[in-house]
Order: structure tokens, then sequence, then C-alpha cells
């Protein structure tokens, strides 16, 4: 299944030895859909080509980085075989896999804050830079849905498991002070200033050593990738089989008619 591609919802402009990488639908908080997948992966390969370039900056278009999967396209997919619906959810995965596991450093800056998949895309970067009093969130349990993206092996790797339980199962608003707290954002910085602040950083990365920073990237990922790699197979699976049940469709319903979820009992 494709989608038409909008080359303007995914925007590449360069910062002397920085790629950045701008989600551009402000008017939705930068949501995301599924061609835009596809043209971060086009952005980030052409990159990886160019020696010019040292690393990437991932950021959102106005005052927020990324709300995620934008529940009212999960209504349709609800509908489609489960097959498909997982071979959507992989599409996700092969950016998150690629931004985890990229030869150069990734920084996420963060605006406003980062939901869902957003948090994961954020996740998956080298290194965070975060706005005063926005927030991370992980919010798929308040629609009946579970986590993909690596939105499960991001927690459980990084945080310990009462935190990432709390995030996970209360789908609240976390702030990104509390992120750093646990050593997830590595800089939380004036509204307005996460951007100039992760290109700074990529100015004095660019001006190292990036043999090393390679080598250094691929051996501090090499030790989890298989499991992390099977993390996301799980959670493409769990999240294809929820978005088809029960929990998941009042849960959608009640987003789109704006009202508290009454999600049915369990069956013993």
């Amino acid at each position: 299944m494709s989608s038409p591609t909008n080359p303007d919802t995914v925007l590449a402009e360069r910062h002397g030895p920085t790629l950045v990488l701008t989600l551009n639908r402000p008017d939705k908080r930068n949501a995301l859909e599924t061609a835009m997948y596809v043209l971060m992966e086009k952005h980030i390969d052409e990159a990886l080509e160019d020696p010019g370039i040292a690393n990437f900056v991932l950021r959102g278009s106005g005052d927020f980085f990324c709300s995620g999967g934008d529940l009212r396209s999960l209504e349709t997919r609800a509908a489609l075989p489960v097959h498909e619906r997982a071979a959507l959810i992989q599409r996700l995965h092969d950016l998150v896999l690629k931004l985890k596991y990229c030869p150069k450093p990734v920084i996420a800056a963060i605006e406003g804050g980062a939901a869902g998949a957003g948090a994961s895309l954020a996740f998956a970067a080298d290194l965070i830079v975060a706005a005063r009093g926005s927030y991370i969130s992980l919010a798929y349990v308040k629609a009946g849905l579970v986590p993909d993206g690596g939105g499960s092996a991001f927690l459980a790797q990084s945080l310990p498991h009462q935190l990432a339980a709390e995030i996970a199962l209360f789908g609240g608003r976390l702030p990104v002070e509390r992120f750093a707290d646990a050593g997830v954002v590595n800089r939380v910085v004036d509204p307005g200033k996460a951007l100039d602040v992760a290109l700074e950083m990529g100015r004095q990365l660019a001006d190292g050593a990036r043999e090393s920073q390679r080598v250094i990237l691929q051996l501090l990922a090499e030790p989890d990738r298989e499991a992390f790699e099977r993390q996301l197979e799980r959670e493409k699976q769990h999240m294809a089989d929820a978005l088809g049940g029960a929990e998941a469709a009042e849960g959608i319903a009640a987003f789109k008619e704006k009202r508290a979820p009454r999600f049915p009992s369990p069956r013993v």
C-alpha cells in the first residue's frame, strides 16, 4: 500500500556541516503519515553519501516537535487485514532503525512536545535537546493501543522499570526535565532555543574526529541491536492486533468525539 508523497512534509536544509530535517505539518502538530517515513529515509541516505555532512538535527516545524500518528488515520488502518496493518507499522520501524543505527550523529531538538511515534523518533537520536516546559508522552494506552516505533524498547532500556511503567500505563505528559534527571535528555534550554543549541552541538561534533565518532556510535549500538530488533517485531505484531480490537475502536471513537473512552470489560 503506497501513499502520495508531498515533499513539503519533510524539509531538508543544510546548516554548515549539519543537515536539519524538519517535520513540516505544523497545522497538525507535525503528525506523521507513512509518506514522511520514505522522505526522511531518502534525505538521510543522500546525506550519508555526502562527506560534507557530519551530522543530523531532527526537529518539528513551528512550536511542536511531533504529535505522533494521527488517530483519524488509524481508524482507516483498523479496517485493513492484520498483515497490512503490520506492513504499515514496519515502515515506521524501518525509519527508527535508520535513525538509531545511523553512522553519523543524530540530534533531536524538541520544542513543545514529542508524543507517540514522535517520542520514538526523538529517542532514536543519539542526543536530545529539549526546551524547558516541553513534554514527552506515550499515550497509546488511552486509545486502547500499545507502543510501536520502539517506544517500549526505549523505555525499558533507558529508564527504571517504575518510571517506564508510569509513562506507558498512564500515558501522561511528563516534563522533559524529568527525562533530563533520568539522563535521557542531554540539554534543557530556553523555549525557542532547541534548534540553536542542537546546531552548536552539531558544529562541535563536526570539528571532532568524525571516523572515531562513527566507530563510537557503532560500539554503543551493537550490544543491544539484536534485542532491539526483536522488540520491534513484537511491537509490530501487538500493535497490528491491538488496532483491530474493541479497545482501539472505542479509544479512537472517543478521540474523534472528544470524550472520555468507555473501554469494554475484558473477556474472561
